[in-house]
């Protein structure tokens, strides 16, 4: 399983990083290999608010469809169009190419309830059992 050491991660296995004032988000390495082979992406509307924990999209595998939830609360700046015809780019690169959403949180201190990687390592190892 890859890790990003400047990303945060959540329970339901999203992460977050910042970028300037900005935070990227997508689902975590564990989570495109838990669905395999990813076929659709769907993702919210630029200028949605979502609290923290809201559905912001779905990923769809050959497997299984999922949920995507909000990392943190706040306003939806950015979506990465190119997962729409590429979503395989989840599973090929998912802390860089295959990023879903940008936001400007509105609580940044979500960010740091968030679980560090090494959090986020020991949380999957133990779901794993």
């Amino acid at each position: 399983m890859k890790l990003d050491s400047e990303a945060r991660y959540a329970e339901s296995h999203e992460w977050a990083r910042w970028d300037g004032e900005e935070v990227v988000c997508g689902i975590s390495d564990h989570a495109q290999d838990s669905l395999s082979d990813v076929v659709y992406v769907e993702l919210p509307e630029v200028g949605d608010v979502l609290d923290q924990g809201d559905i912001f999209g779905v990923v769809e595998s050959v497997k299984a469809a999922s949920d995507v939830y909000m990392p943190l609360s706040g306003e939806i700046v950015a979506v990465n169009e190119i997962l729409e015809d590429t979503p395989e780019l989840v599973n090929q690169d998912p802390y860089g190419e295959g990023w879903m959403v940008r936001i400007v949180p509105s609580d940044p201190a979500e960010f740091d309830d968030l679980l560090s990687a090494g959090a986020y390592e020991a949380l999957v190892a133990e779901e794993e059992g």
